[in-house]
């Protein structure tokens, strides 16, 4: 039963899909905090709005409704360069060992790729000698056969 666990959670996508998940909750929180701190400020004094922080006043002093809060959002960056710092080392990098291990390469520069001139496919791998769409001979760049 563990065994059947380990081999789903091991799978590639399943990894990739929750890194991915990870990255956009630490990412939504960085845009909140932008949205939160620059944006509606300077929405609340186009219609008449008062606060104390690291920013920017637009408006009457102590309104915290046109505070440009720039501590705020820098503390949102901070936090969002960590989390993806942690996340990185404590996941990515040990997945990639663990699947190297297993003799798959995960997380790695795609491999270069060319395109047939028949057929137009741009997914054919760079050593190639037939097109697996059109059968086109690449080697030569002759029609399709």
């Amino acid at each position: 039963m563990l065994k059947g666990f380990k081999n789903f959670m091991m799978r590639g996508d399943v990894v990739v899909v929750a890194v991915g998940l990870i990255i956009a909750l630490a990412f939504s929180t960085l845009i909140k905090a932008f949205t939160d701190s620059i944006i509606n400020p300077i929405i609340t004094r186009a219609q008449g709005g008062r606060s104390v922080a690291l920013g920017v006043q637009l408006g009457e002093p102590g309104n915290t409704a046109t505070y440009v809060n720039i501590g705020a959002f820098v503390s949102a960056l901070v936090y969002f360069l960590i989390f993806i710092a942690v996340v990185y080392f404590l996941i990515v990098v040990p997945y990639k060992h663990v699947q190297a291990r297993r003799g798959v390469t995960v997380f790695s520069d795609p491999t270069p790729v060319k395109t047939c001139p028949a057929c137009r496919s741009e997914d054919l791998p760079a050593d190639a000698r037939k097109c697996r769409y059109c059968a086109t001979d690449l080697a030569t760049g002759a029609g399709a056969a």
